[in-house]
Order: structure tokens, then sequence, then C-alpha cells
């Protein structure tokens, strides 16, 4: 379960021994046993008793800035890696073997964008030959990334992006097209949104964001040693890397939140054309993303809810490094 404090003025405290919410007049307390994370906003505040308890009990304490984009996280001294792990990342990025990864993640986000892009579709199938013209295209862009000859990331890392952006245009160009019409957008726009989509795509991404990274502290990898993004200083690149297979989780429980058509201009502070999710905005959305996290689902023959199977490729991929050598 996850614990978010978005609410300006709310403070969390230890009482009795559980986690106790207050925010104005309304007091909540939860058992620690039943928090994995803690979502901090900007106005709330957290005891030191309060993070003592949550560094005790391996719980996340993740800050996020008011679009959803984490800001820095407090985490368990237990969450340690051992040395050869963040050793051989520095080998793998700079192998065949870590373009090969990069390139794999990026072919499986273009197959499942071609999948959301299939649940789409009007009631008078006017848009069938488009959506199948479009995934038609993913593909091909998919093979161009299959098709490609290297030997490190760099010497294609040009290219995949060039055709990453393809994929997306096209992607997003569609979803646009099929929203209800309060909800369309002229193009995907990140840190600041210019519409309530894009606002809801960055505050979902960014949520996104913190549970990636922290499935790749919990493994011992350290967030900071990318492959394909590892030109921005002080930055969690590897994140940015390993959230792409995931990122299409994000796109679907926005769409649907459009298409259902429960998300008004009033969920929104509105700034010179920037949209901002405010406090109920906020609640709907990191309720339904967390609710479609927490979703069982099978991924390989292997049950799992879609957080968990985050956190299970983190342990996968942190077993490969483990063992990793270069030939």
């Amino acid at each position: 379960m996850q614990l978010v404090l978005n609410k300006r003025g709310a403070k969390l405290s230890i009482e009795d021994g559980l986690f106790k919410i207050k925010a104005g007049e309304d007091i909540k307390r939860v058992s620690v046993t039943k928090i994995d994370s803690i979502i901090m906003h900007k106005s709330a505040s957290i005891t030191t008793d309060a993070v003592l308890e949550a560094i005790e009990h391996e719980i996340d304490i993740l800050f996020m800035e008011k679009t959803g984009k984490p800001l820095g996280r407090i985490w368990s001294h237990k969450f340690g890696s051992i040395s050869t792990i963040r050793k051989n990342q520095v080998s793998f990025a700079h192998s065949k073997a870590g373009a090969d990864w990069i390139i794999n993640i990026l072919m499986k986000k273009a197959d499942n964008q071609a999948a959301l892009l299939l649940t789409l579709g009007l009631p008078d199938r006017s848009t069938d030959q488009k959506i199948q013209e479009t995934v038609a295209k993913l593909n091909t862009y998919r093979e161009k990334m299959k098709d490609l000859e290297y030997e490190v990331i760099t010497d294609v890392a040009g290219r995949l992006r060039s055709i990453e952006g393809a994929c997306s245009k096209l992607y997003f160009s569609l979803i646009s097209e099929h929203l209800p019409e309060q909800y369309r957008f002229a193009a995907r726009s990140q840190h600041p949104a210019f519409d309530m989509f894009n606002a809801l795509l960055n505050y979902a991404y960014g949520m996104l964001y913190g549970k990636t990274e922290s499935a790749l502290i919990r493994a011992g990898i350290d967030p900071y040693l990318g492959i394909m993004h590892r030109d921005e200083y002080n930055r969690p690149v590897l994140v940015y890397d390993f959230i792409e297979q995931y990122r299409v989780w994000a796109d679907f429980v926005v769409t649907n939140l459009c298409m259902q058509q429960v998300i008004f201009i009033e969920f929104f502070r509105v700034e010179n054309n920037v949209h901002y999710l405010n406090e109920h905005g906020k609640r709907i959305l990191i309720q339904s993303f967390n609710d479609y996290l927490e979703e069982v689902i099978k991924v390989n023959g292997v049950e799992r809810s879609r957080a968990g199977h985050i956190m299970l490729e983190a342990q996968k991929f942190a077993t490969m490094l483990k063992s990793f050598k270069q030939s």
C-alpha cells in the first residue's frame, strides 16, 4: 500500500506504533506493516520518528514536485548493493550485451504501444484502417531497431532516438484522435504540460519513475549508471532506460480515465496555459494507477501484480549483472 501526503499542511507522525496522518481536522491511523512506500508533496511534513520507523521497516519515502516528478528519496540501509553489481554495470553499459539489452527494451516498448492502439476504435469503426496502418508502421520501426548493426550503444544511440521519437509521434497522435474532444492534445508536452492529458500522463510517469527506481535500488542496482541515457549529470539515468518497457501502463490508465470522461478541468490548476493536477485530480489518478499496478497479471507464466513484475525484472537484471563478464 502506498501512503500519499499531497494535501497542504498534512503531517505524518508515529503514535502507538501506527502511522498517524493529520490533514486539517481529519486524522487517520494505519499500520506500519501495511505500507510499502510513502509519497511526500510540498507543504506536507513528516516527523523524524516516522522517518526512522519507515527506515526500520524498509519503507521508501519519496519526495515529489507538483508535476509528479520525483525529487529525492530516503531508503533503508538494508537496500545495500554489493560492489560486484556496480562494477559490472559499468562494463555492461559499454558492451554489446548492454546495447542488446536496451534495444530489446525499446522493441518491447514498440510492441506495447501497438497493443494499446489495437484497443482503440470508434463505434462506427471509421478509424480501424488507420489503427492498422499505424500499428504496421510501428512494427516497421521495430524491425529497423532489430536490424541495426553495432558493437556498443553509442554506435546507434542517435538512430535509436530518432526511431523512438517517430514511434512516439505516431502513437500519441492516434491516441489523441480517439479521445473525447476536451482531452485531445496537439503534441506530447513534458514539464510543463499544456493540456489535461499531458498533465495526467506526466504525473503518472512520475509515479512510475518512483516505483522503478525503488525496484532497482532494492535489487542492489545503481540507478545512476545508465546505458542509453547516461549523459545527464546527477540523474537516475538507468531508471529512464529500465522504465521504457512499462510506460504503456501509465499510458493505458490515463487514456482510459479520459475515455471514461471522469476527469474535469476543475481537477487542474491552470497558470499561463500550464496545467497542474490539484488535490482532487491527484486523488483520482493516484488511486486509479495504484489499483492498476496492484492488479495481478501473468507474464512469461508468472503471476504477480504489475508492481511485483517490475520488482522481479529488477531482481533478474541484478542476478545477470552479478555474473556478467565482458567478452
